[in-house]
């Protein structure tokens, strides 16, 4: 396991926002199923990637709830259409990882288990998110997503 090490300067999306807790898949492909057909909507893309956005807030604490986006990058928050919040993704540190196929699950599990405990890094309290590109096809083996993890130095 071998993340790009990467500082992200700040980011807007523009989406569909939802609540979940560990485990709720089903809110997750809820919002994603709300979110799809008005993507349309958002007229000030950057390109044509979707994100997946998470922010926990606590992210040890996985008792507590925490906010998901289905988005998109934009320019700016100039424009957000209606049912549709934007947020502002904050400059910071971010490890990426390359998930191939469709097991988010056990990718956090090695992150969190084997690459975390011995980088130097620890999770830092900023939004998670994937990006979804031109490999990503959903429900295949063969797609491809990047994982961005906020990092920061151990102290």
């Amino acid at each position: 396991m071998n993340p790009n090490i990467i500082t992200i300067s700040e980011k807007y999306v523009v989406g569909m926002q939802g609540t979940m807790h560990h485990g709720e898949m089903h809110n997750i492909i809820a919002l994603w199923k709300q979110f799809m057909p008005n993507k349309f909507k958002i007229n000030n893309t950057v390109n044509e990637e979707l994100i997946a956005l998470q922010y926990y807030g606590d992210f040890n604490d996985t008792s507590k709830s925490y906010e998901i986006m289905a988005c998109a990058e934009v320019e700016d928050l100039n424009h957000i259409p209606e049912g549709h919040i934007g947020f502002t993704i904050p400059e910071g540190e971010y490890a990426v990882f390359v998930l191939k196929g469709m097991d988010a699950g056990g990718l956090y599990r090695k992150i969190l288990g084997e690459w975390l405990p011995n980088s130097g890094y620890e999770i830092d309290d900023r939004p998670h998110f994937q990006v979804m590109g031109k490999k990503y096809i959903n429900g295949s083996d063969k797609s491809e997503e990047d994982f961005y993890i906020p990092i920061k130095s151990k102290l």
